[in-house]
């Protein structure tokens, strides 16, 4: 199967899973279903296209499986922090600023978008899953530490800031401890992490550096449109930000600044 084969399925499994998505939250009147699939995207293209292969060599399965990994603890963890909460509170505003074009635009600028911005994402393992020699070597394991290295950080991110959101004592605080000590945004530093070990995994496969648009993609959005930016936005209003600002490395984890 060739590499246009293995997107046009990719593609094809990208519109029904969020053509569906968009039934259901036209029904349960709740957009924040996108966000908690968000994960589950990624682990049907990426075991459909292979899948779809046949081959299932080493790297393939080893791609798959971090796919796997990820996504699950993305969508699982979405969804508890979204359980008894309603609709977020960015598709609510656009609900009422879109008004009688809500529906159209939902399925275009919310479910398709996503899952165009998915399939530019993905497109490491699209390659992987097409090009594929089976054959593993050292750069293979370097990925797989990287992508380790980058779970480990958006983990424990991600837990560290829960538990200081639970405590009521925090509440109108910054979090600026653990690994938000040396940075405003460990868990999405975790995240673009990730992504570029997925695309040093591809490295090994025939025209797997052209799938450098998958990394490049994510780290963009999360450095300019949707991560870093909205994050930041919403912490402005909180005490003691501007300070933790000046001190504290905006992306990659460092030691503070004395201010």
């Amino acid at each position: 199967m060739g590499f246009m084969h293995t997107l046009l399925a990719a593609i094809v499994i990208a519109f029904l899973f969020a053509t569906a998505l968009f039934f259901l939250a036209l029904k349960k009147k709740d957009n924040s279903i996108a966000d908690e699939a968000w994960g589950l995207s990624f682990i049907l293209v990426a075991w459909g296209t292979l899948v779809l292969s046949g081959s299932y060599n080493p790297r393939q399965i080893m791609a798959c499986v971090l796919i796997l990994i990820w996504g699950l603890r993305l969508s699982v963890r979405i969804t508890l922090r979204n359980r008894g909460k309603g609709e977020d509170i960015r598709y609510r505003k656009w609900r009422e600023e879109w008004g009688r074009s809500f529906v159209i635009r939902s399925y275009l600028q919310v479910f398709l978008l996503q899952a165009a911005l998915m399939l530019c994402n993905i497109t490491p393992v699209l390659f992987i899953n097409t090009y594929d020699t089976g054959t593993i070597g050292w750069l293979d394991a370097a990925a797989v530490l990287l992508w380790a290295a980058g779970f480990g950080c958006e983990s424990l991110a991600d837990w560290q800031l829960d538990r200081f959101i639970k405590n009521p004592a925090n509440r109108g605080r910054i979090m600026d401890q653990g690994l938000w000590h040396y940075s405003r945004h460990p868990n999405y530093f975790g995240e673009v992490t990730m992504w570029w070990a997925i695309y040093v995994l591809a490295l090994s496969v025939p025209w797997g550096w052209i799938s450098v648009i998958g990394p490049l993609t994510i780290t963009y959005l999360i450095l300019f449109v949707s991560g870093v930016p909205m994050t930041e936005r919403f912490m402005q209003n909180i005490p003691g930000f501007e300070e933790y600002k000046r001190k504290t490395s905006i992306f990659v984890p460092w030691f503070p600044k004395k201010v």
